[in-house]
């Protein structure tokens, strides 16, 4: 039986990938190991995202095979994540006191969530 370990990576589909790029390497602190341009490849620790560069001219729809991607995040409060976001011109949602539910978009709408594990 194959025994998976871990996830290596997930993809987003996005519509400029500089642009995307820009936003998960500055606003979240992720770092590039692979990339061309149609698509770039960041870990997150030891987990990767991949930003693709979507195909064809259909709009891109968000929500309807990924939910949100959840991030873990080595520490900080809700109010402190919330201005670092916030000083990017992001808008939070979710419910001041709890940690899990630090939400928002990145610029090609996907729903994205800050982890902070005690």
């Amino acid at each position: 039986m194959i025994q998976a370990t871990g996830i290596d990576h997930l993809v987003l589909h996005v519509g400029d990938v500089a642009r995307a790029k820009k936003f998960y390497t500055e606003v979240l602190g992720m770092t590039v190991y692979r990339e061309n341009d149609r698509q770039v490849f960041l870990h997150a620790g030891s987990q990767g995202v991949a930003l693709f560069r979507k195909q064809g001219d259909s709009p891109l729809t968000t929500g309807n095979d990924l939910n949100h991607l959840a991030l873990n995040v080595g520490g900080g409060t809700y109010e402190a994540l919330k201005a670092d976001l916030e000083k990017h011109g992001v808008v939070v949602t979710g419910r001041p006191g709890e940690d899990r539910c630090i939400y928002f978009q990145d610029p090609d709408g996907h729903r994205l969530q800050l982890m902070v594990r005690s």
